[in-house]
């Protein structure tokens, strides 16, 4: 298996070829999360991996509850699924905390100042009281606890990773939060054992072929815990060593063999931020600088065939949506034709 195999597996197993998704719960229940911090971009990676959604119906389902937004695997924003939310959560959650901690320390934050300021943001919220940050930091202030800046980024995160709060419907253009117990009906607990196992399915079969790595990486488990996920997997996952890397994917039976369509990539899109080695998507001879900024994944790019093979830019002027292209080298007829598809297709997407 070579980088274009690998490609070819990932782009069918992510969905952005041939994909049956028709609602943004289905698309984020198959990735298991999604990177969320740049919520415009996170919403068009839904809409990149479902058949005719559109900006506005991403946001109605987000808004609706059908997917949430909150900090877990790792110290970011990610989508997930309602009926995800607490396993992951579990699972992963500890990991955050423990990097978290400095911060705390930091900011003289002790775990009993944070379980108050938890119970203080509940009690703002109870009974589907949606309030946004200023909101809730004026409801701290008036408990004398004042936070700004990184100290309450550090409060909301604490209450987000201990089950207590999550995304709720945004007010006007501004993000609010809810009460987890009422935003989400109570869901079945997994052991530890079996949150493992099934985020190790649901990472290597959405995102296939990759490696325990890879996986460490994405989860913000440490290898000790990837690996024993990763060992967990049924018989049907195949491995294959590839430059002295075992790879792990589910056997997908139609894999597209012929030149990709071409995508406009959100900024930390899966594709990339997914895995922790990403040369699959670099094209060869690319230079260091721009090597760098790929890796650092919030760099608007995008694929054809596979590879990066550009930037874009989107401007808004009026109600109408204007994409430029900048290609890093020169593209055949075949693949310019494929890059106006891909514009047309994220301006329909952000025009409705």
């Amino acid at each position: 298996m070579n980088h274009v195999e690998i490609r070819n597996h990932r782009l069918t197993n992510q969905r952005i070829v041939d994909t049956d998704f028709k609602t943004p719960s289905e698309v984020v229940s198959w990735m298991g999360a999604m990177q969320a911090q740049e919520y415009a971009m996170a919403k068009w990676a839904i809409g990149l991996r479902a058949k005719g959604l559109t900006d506005s119906c991403v946001e109605k389902a987000f808004n609706d509850g059908e997917i949430l937004r909150t900090h877990f695997l790792r110290p970011t924003w990610h989508f997930v699924s309602p009926s995800d939310i607490r396993w992951m959560l579990e699972l992963t959650a500890p990991r955050v905390q423990q990097i978290n901690s400095f911060m705390y320390r930091k900011m003289n934050y002790d775990y009993a100042f944070l379980n108050k300021t938890n119970d203080i943001l509940a009690k703002a919220l109870e009974g589907n009281q949606y309030l946004t940050r200023p909101e809730l930091q004026e409801t701290l202030k008036q408990n004398k606890i004042l936070a700004e800046g990184v100290g309450l980024s550090c409060i909301m995160m604490y209450a987000e990773l201990e089950r207590v709060i999550c995304s709720g419907p945004r007010k006007g253009k501004q993000f609010s939060y809810a009460l987890l117990d009422e935003r989400v009906p109570e869901t079945k607990s997994l052991t530890r054992e079996e949150s493992l196992r099934e985020l190790s399915n649901r990472y290597f079969t959405s995102r296939g072929p990759a490696t325990v790595k890879d996986f460490a990486t994405w989860s913000g488990l440490t290898v000790k815990d990837a690996k024993a996920g990763a060992n967990s997997l049924p018989d049907e996952f195949i491995r294959k060593i590839i430059d002295n890397q075992e790879f792990i994917f589910l056997k997908e039976e139609k894999i597209f063999k012929r030149n990709q369509p071409a995508f406009l990539m959100p900024d930390y899109d899966e594709y990339g931020m997914g895995y922790k080695d990403r040369s699959a998507i670099i094209p060869t001879g690319t230079k260091p600088e721009l090597e760098k900024a790929v890796n650092s994944g919030n760099y608007h790019l995008f694929i054809v065939d596979g590879v990066i093979s550009g930037t874009w830019k989107r401007t808004v002027k009026g109600e109408n949506v204007f994409v430029e292209t900048a290609p890093f080298f020169n593209l055949n007829k075949t693949q310019e034709q494929a890059l106006e598809k891909a514009e047309e297709r994220f301006i329909k997407f952000a025009s409705s």
